[in-house]
């Protein structure tokens, strides 16, 4: 694939990982609790609901996204998918200006329907990467573009708290307005960004005739049972997507829960974000390094080392008092979140038959959205029951450990082995 294609296909983790940096994890997360505080609730309260809406806005994608990766491969236009979902994010994020000081609710519905662009676009965004790749590339794309991503929204967010830290500077009223404004920047970020996706990365063909006498909806829905069936054909990209499952819930409840936690114990917004930014960019370099350490290493035991780093951060952020703990504990983060991730996306695709990618991605999505819904609940529920969030940073340990041992299981040659001998048979 020409290399025109996977920039274009990189550029579109930069546009939207703006909305990953500016909403769901630097300024998003304090503005809500501030909403939420303003109407009357406790401190922890306000941390358990944000960790609520957070479920549930990944349930909802959770629900849908197999349904759609059926669809997708069964009528073809992955495209036209990402675009739709993108869209949907893009002017829901833009719909952020219009949250006042007394609509904590509405701010939940918007950012769910942002959330479930982000998520649903990126369920087709990823089932491209193994049509784009060659042989051997699939881990060193991945990391490109978790890179990129970084990159850009590294960029972005620094703008932001520039704006939010000298309002004036800018011309803006205050803080508040600064705030709005940098919600909307991410809609235009995240809009002219992807451009160059939608123009250079080609439509994959169809994989199956489609047949104009059967509904694709429909068509979707009755495959969804039997995607679960052809999954577990799959032994070890099974057991792959059940480790998955578990450790990805930790890492996204570190992510989606790091500022409300640190609002909550009185750590400045501006210190958070700045440790945010200083995660984005020590991630550039640690992500393109785990790309190389995959391989000396292998993707597996490189995942692994990530776990035990993320499982050191939870058992660390139970004692945090200050900025600087915040700081450390950031570039630790930093270190491993975009490498796990991107690994786990490509170790996924190397196991996938490439006819059944957009289903199988539908798949892979859910299963870390069902499993991200358990950790920002449990982090809610810990909170609400414990009096303060204290517990419930050392709690996502389990899903570290958990995943770990689940993962050592996995057989990535039997499971490469497998995914090729059903491309020459489908």
């Amino acid at each position: 694939m020409c290399k025109k294609t996977i920039n274009a296909w990189c550029m579109y983790d930069w546009a939207n990982s703006a909305f990953a940096t500016t909403i769901l994890a630097a300024l998003f997360p304090p503005f809500y609790r501030s909403l939420v505080a303003e109407a009357g609730f406790a401190e922890n309260i306000a941390t358990a609901y944000w960790g609520y809406t957070v479920s549930i806005a990944l349930l909802v994608i959770a629900l849908i996204a197999p349904i759609l990766g059926a669809t997708a491969d069964y009528t073809g236009g992955k495209k036209r998918y990402v675009g739709f979902f993108a869209g949907l994010g893009i002017l829901s994020t833009a719909s952020f200006v219009f949250i006042g000081t007394d609509t904590w609710l509405m701010a939940s519905v918007l950012f769910i329907c942002g959330n479930m662009g982000f998520v649903g676009a990126n369920i087709f965004y990823e089932s491209l990467l193994p049509h784009i790749a060659r042989k051997g590339d699939i881990d060193r794309i991945s990391t490109r573009g978790y890179a990129m991503g970084y990159v850009g929204g590294g960029i972005l967010l620094v703008i932001n708290v520039l704006w939010v830290m000298n309002p004036g500077m800018f011309g803006m009223p205050g803080t508040a307005f600064a705030l709005r404004a940098s919600f909307f920047s991410v809609a235009v970020w995240w809009g002219l960004f992807s451009v160059p996706f939608f123009r250079h990365v080609p439509e994959p063909p169809v994989a199956r005739e489609n047949a104009p006498s059967l509904n694709p909806l429909k068509e979707g829905f009755l495959r969804l049972a039997a995607t679960f069936r052809e999954v577990t054909r799959y032994k070890q990209l099974l057991i792959f997507l059940m480790a998955f499952w578990i450790y990805s819930d930790g890492i996204g409840t570190i992510i989606k829960m790091a500022t409300a936690y640190g609002d909550e114990i009185g750590i400045k917004v501006t210190d958070m974000t700045i440790a945010l930014i200083i995660t984005q960019f020590v991630g550039i370099p640690c992500s393109l390094m785990f790309g190389a350490l995959a391989k000396k290493l292998g993707a597996k035991q490189s995942i692994l080392l990530a776990l035990g780093v993320y499982a050191l951060i939870s058992i660390a952020g139970y004692f945090m008092q200050t900025a600087t703990h915040f700081y450390i504990l950031a570039f630790m983060v930093g270190t491993v979140q975009g490498g796990s991730q991107a690994l786990s996306r490509s170790f996924f695709g190397a196991m996938v038959p490439k006819h059944k990618a957009a289903e199988f991605f539908g798949f892979f999505s859910t299963s870390s959205k069902f499993a991200g819904i358990a950790g920002p609940l449990l982090f809610g529920l810990v909170s609400q029951i414990a009096g303060q969030s204290r517990l419930s940073i050392v709690s996502v340990i389990v899903f570290f450990i958990a995943g770990g041992i689940l993962l050592t299981r996995v057989n990535v040659e039997e499971g490469v082995r497998a995914a090729r001998a059903a491309e020459a048979v489908g």
